[in-house]
């Protein structure tokens, strides 16, 4: 099996490479300091497996596995971090495995036991699950490192030029995804409102007119809601109607 190391930290990379060539059958075919490295090096050595830290500068190892995770075939992924609160958004991204900082040879050796065990047929069924999976968390990569925050909380998606926040009761979350792609995976909990705004169905308490023609959306522990533009208020009427 063809490993890929990914991690920011060079002394972790160099102790994962001394652990990883104890294992039978497995060849380190190459290490990267970031993501962005990783994605040229996948595309140059395809890698079976990515062994991947999370907590990186620039893209983290979440939002690279949900990358890898768009193609037709991607490594598996075995997650690596000193948090263990990153891995129930490590196991939405579809990974194989998860292992907590400093890694244990014991814990390595049974998680790469288990993929050495597959064929690449087996491999790839694995990873071609996770376009189909949903989020329960968006990660946000700022200044403190990555953020998570729960899909649940979420009231509303606002896009303004490039930038998307998730808005929650306790503030705002910058991330990367697209208001589009938001709506498509999220389509049975947000609905849009206005062409920059997606709103939690199950938040909505009514809506509030604002002047002539002028809409907003009442939502839960939000104290002003986006605007509902006129292409869309028939929708959240019939919505209100029926009782969302």
């Amino acid at each position: 099996m063809k490993v890929l190391i990914v991690d920011d930290e060079p002394l972790a990379r160099q102790r994962a490479i001394r652990l990883m060539q104890t294992l039978d059958d497995i060849e380190i075919v190459g290490e990267a300091a970031n993501a962005e490295q990783a994605i040229v090096e996948i595309d140059r050595l395809e890698p079976d497996a990515l062994l991947l830290d999370i907590a990186m500068p620039g893209m983290s190892g979440i939002e690279l596995a949900q990358r890898l995770a768009e193609r037709e075939s991607s490594p598996a992924i075995v997650f690596c971090t000193a948090y263990d609160e990153y891995a129930i958004a490590a196991f939405d991204a579809q990974a194989v495995g998860y292992l907590l900082k400093p890694i244990q040879r014991d814990k390595l050796t049974a998680v790469f036991g288990r993929l050495s065990r597959l064929n690449a047929a087996q491999i790839a069924a694995l990873t071609a699950l996770a376009p189909a999976a949903q989020r329960t968390q968006l990660a946000s990569n700022g200044p403190q490192g990555v953020s998570l925050l729960p899909i649940a909380v979420v009231r509303y998606f606002h896009a303004d030029n490039k930038y998307v926040s998730a808005v929650h009761p306790g503030g705002a979350l910058l991330i990367d995804d697209s208001l589009r792609d938001l709506e498509e995976e999220f389509s049975g909990q947000f609905i849009r409102v206005h062409r920059n705004a997606l709103v939690a169905l199950k938040y909505i308490q009514g809506i509030e007119r604002q002047g002539v023609n002028s809409y907003r959306v009442l939502l839960q522990d939000i104290e002003q809601g986006p605007k509902i533009s006129r292409r869309y208020l028939p929708a959240i009427r019939a919505r209100l109607a029926n009782g969302i």
